[in-house]
């Protein structure tokens, strides 16, 4: 009889598996940009969110070599929550703080161009902890075929199509162009609760372009 045949290299095989480190790194940029604003724009003293942000990723990586997916997402979860919360109440405080100006340009360019930042690489980090069930999720698969974001690799035909799975780089570049063109370029929306963080990530990102408008037009 002949032999039983094996999964996919793609399935079983470690190093198929989407790496973490540039989630990771990005998280930790966005506690280092937080450290970088005025004080009177942060939650709490500078060191604080990159601190707790720190503590919640060790257990976070721990759940996720230790294959406890559940708790992965959830620590991932909490994790984005926090930093989120974290660039939305600072972004309040630096509007609300305008008409005062109490804070000099230099101090409130400084400021939107952090936020400005910082959220691109928390809905970069939303996307992919979020598309297509999260990574955890993708890992399981041997190719990305659908989600909440069409890829062009999802579609182009040839021999990335029948193992293409995206990274945090793709998510990152589909941040990067809804807060710079207010659009996904060549990579259509497909899910509403996509098309509402879109929404919600181009309006932080035309709020801080503002500010700074606003500011260097008082400069001028």
């Amino acid at each position: 009889m002949p032999a039983n045949k094996t999964e996919s290299p793609a399935l079983t095989d470690q190093t198929a598996k989407e790496p973490r480190w540039p989630a990771i790194l990005a998280i930790l940029a966005v506690g280092a940009l937080d450290s970088a604003l005025p004080e009177a724009l942060r939650f709490g003293p500078y060191w604080l969110l990159l601190a707790i942000v720190g503590v919640l990723l060790v257990p976070t990586v721990i759940a996720h070599r230790t294959g406890r997916h559940k708790l992965n997402d959830l620590l991932g979860h909490t994790v984005l929550g926090i930093v989120t919360a974290s660039m939305v109440w600072s972004l309040a405080l630096l509007i609300a703080g305008l008409p005062s100006h109490r804070d000099s340009p230099q101090l409130l360019l400084r400021a939107a161009a952090s936020l400005w930042i910082a959220n691109v690489l928390v809905f970069a980090s939303w996307y992919w902890r979020l598309d297509g069930g999260g990574p955890n999720q993708r890992d399981l698969r041997e190719a990305h075929t659908e989600g909440a974001f069409l890829f062009p690799q999802m579609l182009a035909p040839g021999k990335h199509k029948g193992n293409w799975r995206p990274g945090f780089v793709d998510y990152l570049f589909l941040a990067f162009n809804s807060s710079t063109a207010f659009s996904p370029t060549d990579v259509p929306v497909l899910s509403r609760w996509a098309k509402i963080m879109m929404m919600v990530q181009a309006l932080i990102s035309l709020t801080s372009v503002v500010v700074i408008a606003a500011r260097a037009v008082n400069i001028l």
